[in-house]
């Protein structure tokens, strides 16, 4: 799932300056970062597949910071350009971040800047986001990054809209993307931006990675606490609700074992949490269903009593507005991928949630669906309601979709 949209007129005018060209990728690479995220550019860009189709681009590997760099495994890489190389790219890509609690370079973050105001578009790849971030880039836009780190990156930077549930953000000349596989997903993108569905099919071919992967990151996401949350008087009340998600209470309750008015607990929820109360009660709740409809023999209406929902009507509609399927379609093609010999048993599962860690899930059953491109962000600039979700989806076609007051790309 990505959210496809653009940034203000201004950005839209802005063109490349003179000593840019558009067919040079440059790889920004600091040491610490992660080996997997930073090779997906160098491989999406710097690989010659014109025999496949693909059209070619030049790709200039740069050093964010003195070398040799450290990364995953204690493998040392040498880059074989600086950060002088960043100014001849008409694509930038900071593939990652070697933590989100600690500043980039402040040399990095100026050369990012002058590619900006000189028309280069500018790509943030998982944590890579924290950069662009820092280098001010993000400020008033939609982004994404892996859900672990949503949290942080909105609470760090509140003029972000930060939406955790997007595999990818495009956002015109700035885009960002979730976790590891997804920024495959938004190399992919650029790429059929750039060049059209042929040439974006034809690497995913050669990748053996499908052009389009439906959903978002919701299917991932777990219940544990944000790493910030843990020590505030707030965590408390975010527990409790965890742990009782089987009843049927709302915001103003959570409200009320907070002893604040619902205006301030919206405000310190979002400001902790990176996401609007309602939105992230709701995710929590189903959730807990989908654990349920994988785990157990549940009826779906019994599955919507244990989740604290008012009625299975209820679980339905938030079930497919964020999983993209019905929960009898998602048990039935969750089954259907199982030996007979892992299916639930007779065996009750326990009414609530606990905090003792995530639950992956599997790959989405469902086939290909809809692409977000109402900007429903959960940074704490923007919150994400209930009635945005519901009308934030629309099917995904081959051309760029345009929101009132933007422009469409090609």
């Amino acid at each position: 799932m990505s959210h496809d949209s653009t940034a203000a007129p201004e950005a839209a005018a802005r063109k490349l300056s003179g000593r840019r060209r558009k067919e040079i990728v440059a790889v920004l690479l600091f040491s610490g970062g992660p080996i997997f995220e930073s090779s997906i550019p160098l491989s999406v860009f710097g690989i010659d597949r014109q025999d496949a189709g693909v059209p070619r681009y030049r790709l200039l590997v740069a050093a964010g910071e003195e070398g040799p760099l450290r990364t995953t495994g204690g493998l040392e890489l040498t880059a074989p350009h600086g950060l002088e190389a960043i100014s001849r790219a008409g694509t930038v890509v900071v593939p990652a971040w070697r933590s989100i609690t600690s500043p980039p370079p402040e040399e990095a973050l100026d050369a990012l800047r002058r590619a900006h105001e000189e028309g280069a578009r500018i790509v943030g790849l998982c944590t890579g986001a924290f950069v662009l971030a820092a280098a001010g880039l993000l400020d008033g836009r939609p982004a994404t990054t892996h859900w672990m780190y949503a949290p942080t990156l909105a609470k760090r930077y509140p003029s972000v809209h930060v939406d955790p549930r997007e595999l990818f953000v495009d956002d015109g000349d700035v885009l960002t993307s979730a976790g590891t596989a997804a920024g495959i997903d938004l190399c992919l993108h650029i790429v059929r931006t750039d060049h059209g569905n042929e040439a974006a099919g034809a690497l995913a071919r050669r990748l053996v990675v499908p052009p389009r992967r439906s959903g978002g990151q919701e299917r991932y996401l777990d219940r544990s606490l944000p790493e910030e949350i843990g020590a505030d008087p707030l965590a408390e009340v975010v527990a409790w609700a965890l742990e009782h998600l089987h009843e049927q209470f709302d915001v103003e309750t959570l409200a009320a074992r907070a002893y604040m008015s619902r205006r301030t607990f919206d405000r310190r929820f979002r400001s902790l949490t990176g996401s609007a109360p309602l939105q992230w009660l709701i995710t929590q709740r189903v959730l807990q269903a989908q654990r349920l409809l994988e785990t157990s023999d549940y009826s779906v209406d019994e599955v919507a009593g244990r989740c604290g929902f008012r009625s299975p009507v209820a679980l339905r509609g938030h079930f497919r507005r964020q999983l993209g399927s019905s929960p009898a379609a998602y048990r039935a093609a969750y089954r259907a991928r199982r030996p007979q010999s892992d299916r639930p048993s007779d065996v009750e599962p326990t009414p609530g949630p606990s905090l003792s860690g995530p639950s992956l899930h599997p790959e989405s059953p469902v086939p290909l669906q809809t692409r977000r491109t109402a900007a429903g962000a959960v940074g704490s600039g923007a919150s994400l309601t209930a009635a945005a979700a519901e009308n934030g989806r629309e099917a995904y076609v081959t051309s760029r979709a345009s929101l009132p007051g933007q422009r469409s790309g090609s």
